[in-house]
């Protein structure tokens, strides 16, 4: 029996055989035979409007799936707008293969039309950079893909494929679906953890990085409540555990709660499982000094070259994030625990008093307080809920009030890309539609993808953003006053009617002013999304003063000043 298939056809059955549901992109005709391939495929092909955005779907599916994120883009201008998307998933160790279609190999290392040579401009920020020259090879090529994409420290894969090669014909057989393969801790290192953990006096949990899923999560939770740890989540992973949880004691990472920070410092053990330890989850590596902390440390990772980067931890694990999880979960708890129990609600009274109002808005009398804003959500959504945000310094109204309910309640980017709210956000309605989604966007960062509200509107996802407006590079414009007060230079913003222009995509759109009016504008959004199936949007507009919880534009520049700036 003949097997004879083109370079596209093989393409999209491979992508079936290893379970491929979703695909992110938009077209080009260096791919055409995948896309008509994808025409007789129950695989469904959501259209983007940049592949910036396609990119970022692609990552926010790998986020919440745990399964690689597939996006495909043409060649030369597509896939350098994807690469904003490689690199976040890079850097957030998110399973991600991104297909890009690429000059025929009789046109190869002439410069043609568009050409790029994508081993050596994506070799930085992925796993694995290939091209599959030869349709033969196809299955082979994108069984690796998978594989790696998902083994050991997750992340993407990139594979450019020749137009020539897309229809070629070849008859060659199908591989089977991949299996991740993960690393784990032995006996004797399960053994010296538990020792380690026993001679404490202070030991702080602090968990992060991926690989998890809903089980590895609360394993881990039970582990820290048998033991009476706080634990703690490294920076944009809030949601590996329950924020209402008494062991929870708060985030680790940019606008940390010193008295958090300070408790870091001072633990004499700190078993960090997941995280890569980077520059935002140590404070700039100070909280935990390189290359030898102060602390004792356990350092569990799935990567063993990421064990030793940074830190020369007292114990070091390769082990992946279930496998950990389970063996912790199985371990008889300690006696010794009795020595630091107390801690734990010391550390979450500490939270709670971080997350109460903040002082700055009775001081300001502002019109619209962004911390009532944040009560307003969770007390209108179930605990379900995902919120996503880009990068920008209006996130930490999220990150600091905001109780994530769980696993996959949070999407947000470690790599601190701006422009990966609304995507994200439209992408986890697609993919979860019964789940409410709320999106937190800058006025700077939402018109970096906004147009993805389109992508909304077209698939019926009813995502609720809502845009910061305070008319400026907020996070910029809080450097610039610390470094050159009132020289402002390069962070002010023209902007559009945001409301008004979602109305214009299909979507509904209102603006709020004063604290009042943000409470019956999200009951409507809420029911709008829910009716119809269609996005809302949110603008709120507010002082660019109040620039974070803790300190208005005026508070810093009069620091700058009183320092000599």
């Amino acid at each position: 029996m003949s097997n004879s298939r083109s370079g596209g056809q093989l393409i999209v059955d491979a992508l079936q055989i290893h379970g491929v549901d979703t695909i992110f992109g938009v077209p080009g005709e260096s791919y055409l035979p995948v896309l008509d391939a994808l025409h007789d495929s129950p695989i469904r092909f959501i259209i983007n409007r940049q592949e910036g955005g396609a990119a970022f779907m692609a990552d926010a599916y790998g986020k919440m799936t745990g399964k690689p994120g597939i996006c495909f883009v043409t060649r030369g201008p597509g896939a350098t707008n994807a690469s904003i998307g490689v690199h976040t998933a890079y850097q957030d160790s998110t399973p991600m293969i991104l297909f890009i279609g690429q000059v025929g190999n009789d046109f190869v290392e002439r410069e043609a039309f568009q050409e790029i040579d994508y081993r050596r401009m994506f070799g930085q920020m992925a796993k694995w950079v290939a091209q599959i020259d030869r349709a033969d090879r196809v299955p082979e090529y994108i069984a690796r893909a998978f594989q790696v994409a998902t083994s050991g420290r997750p992340g993407p894969v990139v594979l450019a494929l020749p137009e020539d090669m897309l229809a070629q014909v070849a008859d060659v057989a199908n591989t089977r679906h991949y299996t991740p393969v993960q690393a784990s801790a032995s006996p004797q290192q399960l053994a010296q953890l538990r020792n380690m953990l026993a001679v404490a006096q202070r030991p702080v949990l602090l968990i992060g990085g991926s690989g998890w899923d809903q089980t590895a999560c609360e394993n881990i939770r039970d582990f820290a409540s048998s033991n009476h740890l706080p634990l703690a989540c490294a920076f944009r992973f809030q949601d590996l555990i329950d924020n209402a949880h008494p062991n929870y004691i708060g985030d680790v990472g940019i606008g940390i709660n010193p008295k958090l920070a300070q408790r870091l410092k001072d633990a004499d053990l700190v078993i960090a499982i997941g995280p890569r330890l980077g520059e935002m989850t140590t404070g700039g590596y100070t909280v935990l000094e390189a290359p030898i902390p102060k602390q004792k440390l356990i350092h569990i990772h799935s990567d063993a070259l990421e064990l030793g980067r940074v830190y020369q931890a007292d114990l070091m694990i390769n082990s992946g994030m279930k496998e950990i999880a389970e063996a912790l979960a199985d371990m008889e708890a300690l006696d010794a625990s009795h020595k630091w129990r107390d801690t734990v609600a010391q550390a979450k009274s500490e939270l709670l008093a971080w997350q109460t109002e903040p002082a700055i808005f009775g001081q300001e009398k502002a019109p619209l307080n962004l911390w009532q804003v944040v009560q307003d959500i969770m007390q209108q959504t179930p605990a379900n809920t995902i919120l996503t945000n880009g990068a920008g310094n209006y996130a930490t109204w999220a990150h600091r009030y905001f109780r994530y309910g769980g696993f996959r309640t949070q999407l947000a980017p470690t790599s601190g890309a701006m422009g990966y709210s609304v995507p994200s956000g439209v992408a986890a309605k697609i993919i979860d539609p019964e789940r409410t989604v709320i999106t937190f966007a800058g006025d700077g960062e939402y018109m970096m993808n906004g147009q993805e509200l389109a992508t909304a509107v077209q698939y019926k996802a009813g995502v609720v953003i809502i845009v910061f407006n305070n008319g400026m590079y907020g996070t910029i414009r809080m450097h610039q006053e610390r470094e050159f007060p009132e020289r402002v230079s390069g962070t002010e913003l023209h902007n559009p009617d945001f409301a008004a222009l979602a109305r214009a995509y299909g979507a509904s759109g209102e603006t709020v002013l004063t604290t009042a009016e943000f409470a019956p504008a999200l009951e409507r959004a809420l029911k709008h999304c829910r009716n119809h199936q269609l996005p809302a949007l949110i603008e709120l507009r507010y002082d660019g003063n109040l620039i974070t919880p803790g300190a208005s534009l005026e508070t810093i520049r009069q620091q700058a000043r009183a320092s000599g700036k």
